[in-house]
């Protein structure tokens, strides 16, 4: 089975966040008034021959242990979706 895995990665609540900064000024330029913006990371990936049974907490455990740094980042979300 074929599986694809989508990774949700942001900074850690009450680090600084200069994309995220710099993103809210820009849409308050625009006029739209937005607070608390934070830029991160989606990762996207497949994997072939994957078991669903199991395969979410592997991608949690790959997602924290590769795909964010823990001391600034925050896996907020992991999805695994069969694909046909």
């Amino acid at each position: 089975m074929r599986v694809k895995i989508t990774v949700e990665v942001l900074p850690k609540e009450g680090l600084a966040d200069p994309q995220g900064a710099a993103v809210e000024a820009a849409l308050g330029r625009l006029g739209v008034v937005a607070a608390a913006v934070h830029v991160g990371r989606l990762v996207v990936f497949e994997l072939d021959g994957a078991e669903l049974a199991g395969i979410e907490g592997q991608a949690r455990e790959a997602a924290a242990r590769v795909l964010a740094n823990p001391v600034i980042e925050d896996v907020v979300a992991v999805r695994v979706e069969p694909l046909a």
